[in-house]
C-alpha cells in the first residue's frame, strides 16, 4: 500500500510528542518561587533548576539531608568522613579530582548538622553540564567507599581535626556548644573526635552511605546559563533510573530538655588572645522567631552600630567580636565570641558583655536599630539572590533545614517583623538559664525556657508563592574575541582616567566596577611603615559629612558594598551595586575616598583588633614560617615599601601609626596623577560613568606621578629550618624557590600546566597524591608556580605546602624530596598534559565568566598596555604542549628540595624549644 507522506509525517509527530511525553512523565513540577522551580522524580528526587543566562557558568549542587545530627554512638565525624570518601571515585568515575581539574571545575564537598553537599561550578558547556550531572548520579549509589581509602582517608582528616585544635577560639566553641546540648547531637562537632575518625568501621560507613545517599533524601539544584529542557532531559537520564534501598528513612528527633541553669566552660592551653563566649539556645530555622533573634543578632554585633560592638570595642575592652546562628532543621543556638588582648581586662570584658545581656529585658530594641537591622539582613540577603553561582550551595542550609522555601519565607519574615515580635523574643530568649558560659549559680526561682519543635512546615511552604523573581539576564559568550569586541576602553580627558567597560545585561540589573589610583616612586614610598595601608582601613570609618553608621545605613539601604585596599601608593576601590543605585553608590564612593574623617577612635579600634590578631597568631605553626620564610629571604633594606617585617617591627609600626601621618599619606598619595584606571561590567549607563568621574575626579589630584616599585628577581637562601610552637596538634612546612621568567617569555605556558600538574587541581597534584591520597599524612598540601606578569621584570617563584601531625615530619619531608626528585627526573605523561590543558583551558573561561575576575583582567591588561589577545595567545600556546616542551621547563626551573627556602613549624618531638631567629639544620 501507498502511504501518504503528510499522514506519514503526522504519524511521526504524534509518535515524537508521545515519546516525549513519556520521558517527561516521570518528572512532575511540584513548585515556583521567583525563578527557581521545583521538579520531582518518581523515585522522589527533587530538583531545582535557576536559570541565569548572565553568569556564563553553571553550578551543579546536590545537598543529601544528612548530616552530623544522624550519627550514632561511636560515628561521630561519620558524615564529614563519608564527604572526603566520596571523591575517592566510582567504577565509571575512579579519579575524581583528576575529572574535576580537567574539566576546570571550581568544587567543593561541606557537611554541617542537617546535610553534606557537593558542588561544582563549571564553564556552561553541554559536554561539562553532562559530565557533572553523570558525576553525581554515580556517586550517588556507587562510591567505593573502600576500606583501603578509609585506611589513608581518616588521618587526613584527623589532620583536618587538628588543625582546629591548634586553635583556642576553636576548642572553645567545640566545648561551650557541646557543654550547651546534654542530648542532641547538635552538641557534637561535625568533624567529630579523633577516635571515632581513626576506629570507625568501614561496615558502618557503607550502611550509612547506603542509608542517606539515595534519590528521596537528596535534592539537586542547577544554577546558572544551561536550557532548561534539554537540562530535564539529561537529569532524567542520569537520575531516573536510580532507585532508593529497601530501608525507609525514619527521621526521630531528639528533643533537647530546657536548660536548667547557667553552664560554665573553662579552657586552659598555650596561648596569648584571650577569650570569651556566650551561648543561647534558640528555636529552628523554621520558626518564626529565628527571624526575630537575627535581627537582635545583627542589632548586638553590627559594626560599628551594634551594642555589643559599641560596649566593648568603642570602650576598647576587647579587640573584636563575632556571632552566628545556624539555621536548622532543630532547635539550635546562638553562639557570640569575644576577643581580649592580654593586657586588658578578661573580668570587665565579661562583667560587660554578661551585664547586657541581661539587662536587654530593660532595654527593648528600638525602632531606629530595627530599621538598620532589617536593611542590613535585607541587603546581604538581596546580593546572594542576585549571585546564582553561590545561590545553589546557599540552598543547602535551607534545604537540610527543611526545604529551599524556607530561604525566601526567612527572608519574607525579617522584613515584615515588628517590634513586638523582637522584644518579646529578646525577653524569652536571653536570659541567663538558657545560656552558656562558665558559672553555677544556684536560685530558688529558675526561669526555663522549653525550645520547641516546628509545627506543620509542609503547611507553611506549601502554598508559597513569593514574589517576582530577578529577569535571567543576558547569554554573555565569555570568549576572548567576544571580550576584546564588546570592550569599550580609551580615556576620559578631562579626570585623566583609562576605562575599560562591558555593557551587559546581568541577573538583578548588577554592575560590579573598580577604581584604581596610583601614585608615587620607591623614594616617596620610603618609610611609610603601615600607613599605608590604614588610610585604605580607615577609608569607611566616616566622611567629613557622614558618620561611619550613615555610611552603613546607606550602603544597607542602596543594597550595594564599596570596598577599599590601599598599599604602596596604589589605592582600589571595588563596587558591587544596581543599575538603580549605582551613581548614588559611587557618590558615596567618592565622598569617602576625598573626605574621609580619620577619627581617632576608629583608629585605636583597628590599632587594638591587630595587635590582638598579631598576639593571637604569634604561637600559630602557619603564622611563624610565613614570617621567618620572609626574614630568610629578605632582600630590602628596613624602610622600604617591600621590606619584610618581624612581629615585634610589624607591633611597633602598627603602634607608630598616627591621624596626623594618615591625614598627609591621604594628601599626598590620593588622587589622579597618571595612572587610573576604572572598569565597569554590567548595567551602566555609560554617560553618567563619564559625568560623574570627569565631574567628581578632574580637580582631586596628585602631584607624585607614579612608578611601579622595582622588583627585581632575588634567587632564594638555601635552608631547611625548624621552629617549635609547643602544644599545637598541627604542624606546617612551607617552601619556597624563585626563578626569573615573566608572562612574556615563551616558557610561561608550559610553566602553567607544569605548575598544575605539580601542585595545583583539586586533590590530584602530584604533591597531594603523594602526602594526602597516598601517604594520607596530610589534610592539605600542594604548590603553585606564580610568574610575574610584568613586561619589564622576570620574578617569578614556585611554593610548596603541607599541614600535618607533628608525628608525620619525616614523611612529609621524604614526600617533598621524591617528588620533586621524580618530576624533574621522570617529567610528566600525556595523560597529565590532556588532563591539565583541559582544566587550565576550562578554569580560564570560569575565570572570565565572573565579573569581579574579568574586570582584574581588563585592569591588569589595561595596566600593562595589552588586550584580551595576550590571554588568548597564551592559551592557543597552551593548547599546542607536548609532554615534550613541558618536561623540558620542567628541568630548566625546577631544582631539588636542597635548593629551595623550607620552614617546618609545630609541636616536632626531640627538638628545644628555640628562638624562630635560630636556624637548625636537618
Amino acid at each position: 500500500m501507498k502511504a501518504n507522506f503528510k499522514t506519514i509525517n503526522r504519524i511521526f509527530l504524534i509518535t515524537l510528542f508521545i515519546a516525549s511525553f513519556v520521558s517527561y512523565a516521570q518528572i512532575k513540577q511540584t513548585a515556583s518561587v521567583e525563578g527557581i522551580t521545583e521538579y520531582q522524580l518518581d523515585n522522589g528526587l527533587k530538583v531545582l533548576l535557576f536559570p541565569d543566562n548572565s553568569a556564563q557558568t553553571i553550578t551543579v549542587n546536590i545537598t543529601y539531608k544528612v548530616g552530623s545530627r544522624h550519627e550514632g554512638y561511636g560515628e561521630k565525624g561519620m558524615a564529614h568522613l563519608l564527604e572526603h570518601l566520596v571523591f575517592k571515585g566510582t567504577p565509571n568515575h575512579p579519579d575524581i579530582p583528576q575529572e574535576l581539574t580537567s574539566h576546570g571545575a571550581r568544587p567543593n564537598g561541606t557537611t554541617w548538622y542537617d546535610r553534606t553537599n557537593y558542588f561544582e561550578t563549571f564553564n556552561a558547556t553541554d559536554e561539562n553540564l553532562d559530565w557533572a550531572l553523570d558525576l553525581e548520579a554515580d556517586r550517588m549509589v556507587n562510591s567505593y567507599i573502600a576500606k583501603k581509602d578509609l585506611e589513608s582517608e581518616f588521618s587526613v582528616v584527623r589532620n583536618e581535626f587538628e588543625a582546629g585544635e591548634n586553635s583556642p577560639t576553636n576548642v572553645l566553641m567545640k566545648q561551650v556548644i557541646s557543654a550547651s546540648f546534654l542530648w542532641h547531637n547538635y552538641g557534637q562537632s561535625t568533624i567529630g573526635n579523633r577516635s571515632d575518625i581513626e576506629r570507625v568501621p568501614i561496615d558502618n560507613l557503607k550502611a550509612f552511605y547506603k542509608k542517606y545517599y539515595r534519590p528521596d533524601n537528596a535534592v539537586l539544584m542547577i544554577t546558572g546559563k544551561f536550557d532548561k529542557n534539554k537540562t530535564l532531559e539529561l537529569v532524567q537520564k542520569k537520575f531516573g533510573p536510580l532507585k532508593n534501598p529497601p530501608l525507609p528513612l525514619r527521621d526521630v528527633p531528639t528533643i533537647e530538655p530546657p536548660q536548667d541553669g547557667e553552664r560554665m566552660v573553662k579552657l586552659e592551653r598555650v596561648g596569648d588572645l584571650q577569650v570569651m563566649a556566650a551561648l543561647y539556645h534558640t528555636p529552628a530555622g523554621s520558626h518564626e522567631d529565628y527571624a526575630a533573634l537575627s535581627i537582635i543578632e545583627n542589632v548586638l554585633t553590627d559594626q560599628p552600630s551594634g551594642r555589643l560592638y559599641k560596649a566593648l570595642i568603642d570602650s576598647q575592652k576587647a579587640s573584636s567580636i563575632w556571632s552566628f546562628a545556624p539555621f536548622t532543621k532543630e532547635p539550635s543556638f546562638m553562639y557570640f565570641n569575644m576577643d581580649i588582648p592580654s593586657e586588658k581586662s578578661y573580668e570587665e570584658a565579661e562583667k560587660t558583655m554578661l551585664t547586657l545581656f541581661d539587662e536587654l529585658k530593660d532595654n527593648p530594641i528600638t525602632q531606629e536599630e530595627l530599621k538598620r537591622a532589617k536593611a542590613n539582613l535585607l541587603k546581604e540577603m538581596d546580593e546572594i539572590f542576585r549571585n546564582s553561582s553561590y545561590l545553589g550551595t546557599y540552598m543547602s542550609e535551607f534545604i537540610g533545614a527543611g526545604d529551599w522555601r524556607l530561604a525566601f519565607i526567612h527572608r519574607d519574615r525579617v522584613e515584615e517583623a515588628t517590634l513586638e515580635q523582637i522584644n518579646n523574643a529578646l525577653k524569652k530568649y536571653f536570659i541567663p538559664t538558657n545560656r552558656t558560659v562558665g558559672r553555677f549559680v544556684p536560685t530558688k526561682n529558675p526561669v526555663r525556657v522549653g525550645i520547641p519543635h516546628t509545627d506543620g512546615l509542609d503547611e507553611l511552604v506549601a502554598n508559597y508563592k513569593g514574589r517576582e523573581g530577578y529577569a535571567a539576564g543576558e547569554a554573555f559568550d565569555v570568549s576572548y574575541d567576544n571580550i576584546q569586541q564588546r570592550l569599550e576602553q580609551g580615556k576620559w580627558e578631562k579626570s585623566g582616567i583609562d576605562y575599560g567597560l562591558i555593557k551587559k545585561d546581568n541577573r538583578g540589573k548588577t554592575v560590579y566596577l573598580n577604581f584604581a589610583m596610583r601614585n608615587g616612586t620607591v623614594d616617596d614610598l620610603m618609610n611609610k611603615g603601615m600607613t599605608a595601608s590604614y588610610v585604605a582601613s580607615m577609608l569607611n570609618k566616616g566622611t567629613k559629612t557622614k558618620t561611619r553608621q550613615e555610611i552603613e545605613d546607606k550602603l544597607s539601604e542602596l543594597k550595594s558594598s564599596i570596598y577599599f585596599g590601599g598599599n604602596n601608593g596604589k589605592i582600589f576601590t571595588y563596587i558591587n551595586s544596581k543599575e538603580e543605585n549605582l551613581m548614588e553608590t559611587l557618590a558615596l564612593a567618592a565622598d569617602m575616598l576625598k573626605n574621609p574623617a580619620f577619627p581617632e577612635e576608629e583608629l585605636e579600634k583597628i590599632r587594638v583588633q591587630d595587635l590582638a590578631n598579631i598576639e593571637m597568631n604569634k604561637s600559630e605553626p602557619g603564622y611563624q614560617a610565613s614570617v621567618r620564610m620572609g626574614q630568610i629571604n629578605q632582600n630590602y633594606p628596613k624602610g622600604h615599601p617591600l621590606y619584610n617585617m618581624t612581629t615585634e617591627e610589624r607591633e611597633e609600626a602598627i603602634k607608630a601609626v598616627t591621624i596626623e601621618d594618615m591625614k598627609k599619606y591621604h594628601s599626598d598619595f590620593y588622587g589622579i596623577s597618571n595612572n587610573a584606571t576604572v572598569i565597569a561590567i554590567g548595567n551602566y549607563d555609560e554617560e553618567k560613568l563619564k559625568n560623574f568621574f570627569d565631574t567628581e575626579f578632574s580637580g582631586f589630584k596628585s602631584d607624585k606621578p607614579f612608578t611601579q616599585i622595582p622588583q627585581n628577581f632575588h634567587p632564594v637562601k638555601p635552608a631547611n629550618e625548624k621552629i617549635k610552637t609547643p602544644d599545637k596538634k598541627n604542624a606546617i612546612t612551607v617552601g619556597t624557590l624563585t626563578f626569573e621568567c615573566n608572562q612574556y617569555n615563551d616558557d610561561y605556558p608550559a610553566l602553567q600546566i607544569a605548575g598544575s600538574i605539580f601542585g595545583g587541581g583539586f586533590l590530584n597534584s602530584r604533591i597531594a597524591e603523594r602526602l594526602r591520597q597516598k601517604d594520607g599524612v596530610s589534610y592539605g598540601a600542594g604548590g603553585d608556580v606564580t610568574v610575574d606578569d610584568s613586561n619589564k621584570e622576570k620574578n617569578s617563584s614556585m611554593s610548596i605546602y603541607a599541614i600535618y601531625a607533628p608525628d608525620n615530619e619525616d614523611k612529609v619531608q621524604l614526600g617533598f624530596k621524591e617528588e620533586i626528585d621524580r618530576f624533574i627526573a621522570d617529567g610528566i605523561t600525556q595523560e597529565e598534559l590532556d588532563n591539565a590543558i583541559n582544566g587550565w583551558v576550562e578554569a580560564q573561561a570560569v575565570g572570565r565568566a565572573k565579573d569581579n575576575e574579568l574586570a582584574s583582567a581588563i585592569n591588569n591588561n589595561i595596566f600593562f598596555e595589552r588586550d584580551m589577545m595576550f590571554q588568548k595567545g597564551i592559551e592557543e600556546k597552551v593548547k599546542k604542549l607536548t609532554v615534550e616542551d613541558v618536561n623540558a621547563i620542567i628541568k630548566k626551573y625546577f631544582k631539588p628540595i636542597t635548593e629551595w627556602t623550607v620552614v617546618n613549624a609545630g609541636d616536632f618531638k626531640n627538638m628545644l624549644e628555640v628562638s624562630k631567629d635560630d636556624k637548625l639544620k636537618n
